[in-house]
């Protein structure tokens, strides 16, 4: 039973640190990316979808983001998608390809995407935190109801922590990591 619930609570704290990544691949750095886009949601008939189910995404450049549509008559939808998201980038298109031109960043904007990924940080130590609460109150209602003794639910808890303090560990390694990458020129 408590073996169930760290292996529950580990998945749970697997998939904040999955998010967490995907969220940081979309930050920008000072080279395009495909991952910048591709989750930018586009109105495809009349339903949200990600711009990477829509197009095709390539870097051809390290300043340069082409796209492709699968469907070309969507191509405008893709264009507005683009200009309404908050990337701040300007795409231009020849009817068949968008092109998007990835300027380099300032030492301001470059400091502002550290605070954005240092929120996001934060965001994901506090999932981690309630993911524990959670799993320490699901241990003490083991307790209560006597399917665990007291010394168990000690033990238990202490495995917790140690989960949570190394993932949290984790999350802050992913950071730095990507702090460095947005403040590298």
């Amino acid at each position: 039973m408590i073996k169930d619930l760290l292996r529950e609570t580990e998945g749970r704290m697997k998939k904040t640190l999955q998010v967490l990544e995907a969220d940081l691949r979309a930050v920008r750095t000072g080279r395009a990316s495909p991952a910048l886009v591709e989750r930018v949601m586009v109105e495809y008939y009349g339903t949200p979808t990600p711009l990477n189910q829509l197009a095709v995404i390539s870097a051809p450049e390290p300043q340069l983001l082409t796209i492709r549509p699968y469907d070309p008559s969507s191509l405008s939808e893709i264009e507005r998608a683009l200009l309404r998201s908050d990337l701040g980038l300007t795409p231009s298109n020849d009817g068949k390809i968008i092109r998007l031109t990835i300027p380099s960043l300032t030492e301001e904007r470059r400091q502002e995407l550290v605070r954005l990924v240092n929120r996001r940080i934060e965001e994901a130590k506090v999932a981690l935190r309630n993911i524990r609460r959670e799993a320490v109150d699901d241990l003490r209602e083991f307790e209560k109801e006597k399917m665990i003794s007291e010394d168990d639910f000690y033990r238990a808890r202490d495995d917790v922590q140690d989960l949570i303090d190394r993932y949290v560990k984790r999350v802050e390694e992913i950071g730095q990591r990507k702090a460095r990458e947005v403040m590298e020129i």
